[in-house]
Protein backbone atom coordinates (compact mmCIF):
# COMPACT_ATOMS: atom_id res chain seq x y z
CA UNK A 1 0.00 0.00 0.00
CA UNK A 2 3.04 2.20 0.92
CA UNK A 3 4.42 1.77 -2.61
CA UNK A 4 1.21 2.43 -4.32
CA UNK A 5 0.74 6.09 -2.35
CA UNK A 6 4.73 6.67 -3.41
CA UNK A 7 3.81 6.01 -7.04
CA UNK A 8 0.48 7.83 -7.09
CA UNK A 9 2.19 10.96 -5.25
CA UNK A 10 5.28 10.88 -7.93
CA UNK A 11 2.70 10.68 -10.57
CA UNK A 12 0.78 13.87 -8.90
CA UNK A 13 4.50 16.19 -9.14
CA UNK A 14 5.26 15.21 -12.05
CA UNK A 15 1.76 16.39 -13.58
CA UNK A 16 1.97 19.53 -11.35
CA UNK A 17 5.77 20.01 -13.50
CA UNK A 18 4.82 19.46 -16.36
CA UNK A 19 1.97 22.08 -16.08
CA UNK A 20 3.89 24.61 -14.91
CA UNK A 21 6.84 23.86 -17.54
CA UNK A 22 3.89 24.86 -20.08
CA UNK A 23 5.16 27.56 -21.88
CA UNK A 24 2.40 30.70 -22.84
CA UNK A 25 1.67 31.82 -26.30
CA UNK A 26 4.59 34.50 -27.44
CA UNK A 27 3.57 37.50 -29.11
CA UNK A 28 5.49 39.63 -31.21
CA UNK A 29 6.99 42.98 -30.36
CA UNK A 30 5.04 45.47 -32.34
CA UNK A 31 6.52 48.79 -31.98
CA UNK A 32 4.86 51.86 -31.67
CA UNK A 33 4.31 54.59 -34.72
CA UNK A 34 4.85 51.88 -37.16
CA UNK A 35 2.17 50.54 -39.09
CA UNK A 36 1.09 47.04 -38.88
CA UNK A 37 1.44 44.63 -41.66
CA UNK A 38 -0.68 41.32 -41.27
CA UNK A 39 0.44 38.33 -43.57
CA UNK A 40 -2.93 36.15 -43.47
CA UNK A 41 -1.04 32.93 -44.23
CA UNK A 42 -2.78 29.18 -43.99
CA UNK A 43 -1.85 25.43 -45.41
CA UNK A 44 -0.80 25.57 -49.31
CA UNK A 45 0.57 29.14 -49.15
CA UNK A 46 3.34 29.50 -51.63
CA UNK A 47 6.65 30.42 -50.10
CA UNK A 48 7.27 33.27 -52.79
CA UNK A 49 3.88 35.54 -52.26
CA UNK A 50 4.73 35.49 -48.80
CA UNK A 51 8.59 35.82 -48.58
CA UNK A 52 8.77 38.47 -51.20
CA UNK A 53 6.66 40.92 -49.56
CA UNK A 54 7.33 40.11 -45.83
CA UNK A 55 11.14 40.65 -46.88
CA UNK A 56 10.20 44.01 -48.48
CA UNK A 57 8.38 45.14 -45.64
CA UNK A 58 10.33 43.89 -42.44
CA UNK A 59 13.54 45.67 -44.03
CA UNK A 60 11.89 49.11 -43.64
CA UNK A 61 12.91 48.67 -39.59
CA UNK A 62 16.32 49.52 -41.23
CA UNK A 63 15.60 53.35 -42.73
CA UNK A 64 15.72 56.10 -41.32
CA UNK A 65 12.73 59.29 -40.63
CA UNK A 66 10.14 56.77 -42.05
CA UNK A 67 7.12 55.38 -40.68
CA UNK A 68 8.74 51.64 -40.56
CA UNK A 69 6.29 48.43 -41.06
CA UNK A 70 5.84 45.69 -38.13
CA UNK A 71 5.21 42.44 -40.16
CA UNK A 72 3.78 39.59 -38.49
CA UNK A 73 1.56 36.51 -39.60
CA UNK A 74 -2.12 35.59 -38.55
CA UNK A 75 -3.81 32.47 -39.52
CA UNK A 76 -6.71 30.87 -37.84
CA UNK A 77 -4.59 27.88 -36.24
CA UNK A 78 -2.12 28.28 -33.19
CA UNK A 79 0.10 25.46 -34.91
CA UNK A 80 2.24 25.56 -37.67
CA UNK A 81 0.65 25.74 -41.05
CA UNK A 82 2.78 24.17 -44.23
CA UNK A 83 3.05 25.99 -46.77
CA UNK A 84 2.41 24.57 -50.34
CA UNK A 85 6.68 23.72 -50.85
CA UNK A 86 6.49 22.50 -47.54
CA UNK A 87 7.85 25.21 -45.10
CA UNK A 88 6.56 25.08 -41.84
CA UNK A 89 5.40 28.15 -40.32
CA UNK A 90 4.03 29.00 -36.64
CA UNK A 91 1.74 32.73 -37.39
CA UNK A 92 2.32 34.93 -34.68
CA UNK A 93 -1.73 35.50 -33.88
CA UNK A 94 -4.67 33.23 -34.24
CA UNK A 95 -7.38 35.32 -36.12
CA UNK A 96 -10.08 33.21 -34.15
CA UNK A 97 -9.14 33.29 -31.08
CA UNK A 98 -6.73 35.70 -29.85
CA UNK A 99 -6.72 39.86 -29.32
CA UNK A 100 -5.02 41.02 -32.38
CA UNK A 101 -3.63 44.64 -32.93
CA UNK A 102 -4.80 47.12 -35.53
CA UNK A 103 -4.05 46.17 -38.85
CA UNK A 104 -2.73 49.13 -40.89
CA UNK A 105 -2.10 46.58 -43.93
CA UNK A 106 -3.36 43.27 -44.80
CA UNK A 107 -1.58 40.95 -46.94
CA UNK A 108 -3.29 38.22 -48.48
CA UNK A 109 -0.69 35.65 -50.78
CA UNK A 110 -1.54 33.31 -52.70
CA UNK A 111 -2.86 29.67 -51.57
CA UNK A 112 -2.94 25.97 -53.25
CA UNK A 113 -6.63 26.19 -52.61
CA UNK A 114 -7.54 30.25 -53.05
CA UNK A 115 -9.86 28.63 -56.18
CA UNK A 116 -11.76 26.55 -54.37
CA UNK A 117 -12.31 25.27 -51.13
CA UNK A 118 -10.74 28.10 -49.20
CA UNK A 119 -13.40 30.37 -50.38
CA UNK A 120 -15.67 28.50 -48.50
CA UNK A 121 -13.91 29.36 -45.32
CA UNK A 122 -16.20 31.72 -43.59
CA UNK A 123 -14.34 32.52 -40.95
CA UNK A 124 -10.99 33.84 -43.10
CA UNK A 125 -13.89 36.02 -45.46
CA UNK A 126 -15.35 37.30 -42.44
CA UNK A 127 -12.13 38.14 -40.54
CA UNK A 128 -10.75 39.94 -44.22
CA UNK A 129 -13.90 41.91 -44.20
CA UNK A 130 -13.33 42.69 -40.74
CA UNK A 131 -9.83 43.99 -41.02
CA UNK A 132 -10.60 45.66 -44.80
CA UNK A 133 -13.45 48.58 -42.48
CA UNK A 134 -9.94 50.03 -41.21
CA UNK A 135 -6.86 49.40 -42.97
CA UNK A 136 -5.44 51.83 -44.71
CA UNK A 137 -4.04 48.83 -47.30
CA UNK A 138 -5.12 45.79 -48.84
CA UNK A 139 -3.42 43.80 -51.09
CA UNK A 140 -3.22 40.32 -52.55
CA UNK A 141 -0.40 38.24 -54.70
CA UNK A 142 -1.33 35.92 -56.99
CA UNK A 143 -4.54 33.95 -56.21
CA UNK A 144 -4.81 36.16 -53.06
CA UNK A 145 -7.20 38.50 -55.25
CA UNK A 146 -9.86 35.45 -54.98
CA UNK A 147 -9.98 35.74 -51.24
CA UNK A 148 -10.56 39.57 -51.63
CA UNK A 149 -12.92 38.91 -54.13
CA UNK A 150 -15.33 36.79 -52.35
CA UNK A 151 -15.06 39.38 -49.66
CA UNK A 152 -16.66 41.82 -51.66
CA UNK A 153 -13.81 43.94 -50.78
CA UNK A 154 -12.93 44.72 -54.58
CA UNK A 155 -16.59 44.93 -55.47
CA UNK A 156 -15.94 48.80 -57.18
CA UNK A 157 -12.09 48.28 -57.85
CA UNK A 158 -9.65 47.32 -60.85
CA UNK A 159 -7.55 44.34 -60.06
CA UNK A 160 -5.14 41.59 -61.20
CA UNK A 161 -4.31 38.06 -60.12
CA UNK A 162 -1.86 35.03 -61.87
CA UNK A 163 -2.04 35.96 -65.29
CA UNK A 164 -3.12 32.02 -66.58
CA UNK A 165 -6.11 32.73 -64.22
CA UNK A 166 -6.95 35.92 -65.13
CA UNK A 167 -10.52 34.16 -67.01
CA UNK A 168 -11.06 31.93 -64.03
CA UNK A 169 -11.78 34.87 -61.70
CA UNK A 170 -13.74 36.89 -64.41
CA UNK A 171 -15.65 33.80 -64.68
CA UNK A 172 -15.95 33.29 -61.04
CA UNK A 173 -16.82 37.06 -60.41
CA UNK A 174 -18.21 38.76 -63.62
CA UNK A 175 -19.14 41.93 -61.97
CA UNK A 176 -15.28 42.74 -61.51
CA UNK A 177 -13.35 44.81 -63.34
CA UNK A 178 -10.11 42.04 -64.18
CA UNK A 179 -7.50 43.16 -66.10
CA UNK A 180 -4.86 41.20 -67.80
CA UNK A 181 -0.75 42.05 -68.84
CA UNK A 182 -0.38 44.03 -65.68
CA UNK A 183 1.97 43.13 -62.90
CA UNK A 184 -0.28 44.86 -60.51
CA UNK A 185 -3.19 46.93 -60.18
CA UNK A 186 -3.68 49.81 -57.55
CA UNK A 187 -7.03 51.16 -56.90
CA UNK A 188 -8.20 52.91 -54.11
CA UNK A 189 -6.80 51.11 -51.19
CA UNK A 190 -6.67 48.10 -52.65
CA UNK A 191 -3.37 46.76 -54.56
CA UNK A 192 -3.52 43.23 -56.52
CA UNK A 193 -0.29 41.95 -58.26
CA UNK A 194 0.30 38.66 -60.53
CA UNK A 195 2.44 36.88 -57.71
CA UNK A 196 5.32 35.07 -57.78
CA UNK A 197 8.56 36.62 -57.72
CA UNK A 198 6.56 39.91 -59.48
CA UNK A 199 5.52 39.78 -55.48
CA UNK A 200 8.52 42.26 -55.03
CA UNK A 201 7.41 44.72 -57.54
CA UNK A 202 4.14 45.21 -56.32
CA UNK A 203 5.59 45.43 -52.40
CA UNK A 204 8.07 47.65 -54.02
CA UNK A 205 5.88 50.10 -55.18
CA UNK A 206 3.60 50.32 -52.32
CA UNK A 207 6.66 51.53 -50.25
CA UNK A 208 7.70 53.93 -53.20
CA UNK A 209 4.17 55.01 -52.75
CA UNK A 210 4.66 55.33 -48.71
CA UNK A 211 8.20 56.69 -48.86
CA UNK A 212 8.98 57.72 -51.89
CA UNK A 213 11.93 56.69 -54.75
CA UNK A 214 15.02 57.48 -52.65
CA UNK A 215 13.57 54.63 -49.54
CA UNK A 216 12.60 52.21 -52.25
CA UNK A 217 15.77 52.23 -54.57
CA UNK A 218 17.54 51.62 -50.70
CA UNK A 219 15.68 48.75 -50.02
CA UNK A 220 15.28 46.93 -53.48
CA UNK A 221 19.17 47.96 -53.94
CA UNK A 222 19.57 46.08 -50.01
CA UNK A 223 17.83 42.70 -51.65
CA UNK A 224 20.02 43.33 -54.66
CA UNK A 225 16.58 44.21 -56.72
CA UNK A 226 16.87 46.40 -60.14
CA UNK A 227 13.77 48.64 -59.24
CA UNK A 228 12.11 51.21 -61.66
CA UNK A 229 8.80 51.98 -61.12
CA UNK A 230 8.65 52.95 -64.91
CA UNK A 231 10.08 49.77 -66.21
CA UNK A 232 7.40 47.73 -64.63
CA UNK A 233 3.81 46.77 -66.47
CA UNK A 234 1.29 48.35 -63.78
CA UNK A 235 -2.12 50.42 -63.26
CA UNK A 236 -2.68 53.05 -60.94
CA UNK A 237 -6.46 53.93 -61.14
CA UNK A 238 -6.78 57.72 -60.51
CA UNK A 239 -9.90 58.70 -58.87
Amino acid sequence: MKHLIYILTFTLLLNCNSDNKRVEKQFPKLESNRYNVAFLIMDGTYNTELTAPFDIFQHTIFREKIKAMNVFTVANTDEAITSFEGMRILPDYNYVTDDLPKIDILVVPSAEHHLDTDLEDKAMIEFVQKVDKEAVFVTSHCDGAFVLAKAGVLDNSVSTTFPSDVDAMRTMFPELDIRKDVLFVHDGKYITSAGGAKSFEAALYLCEHLYGKEITQSLAGGLVIDWNLEEVPHLVIEK
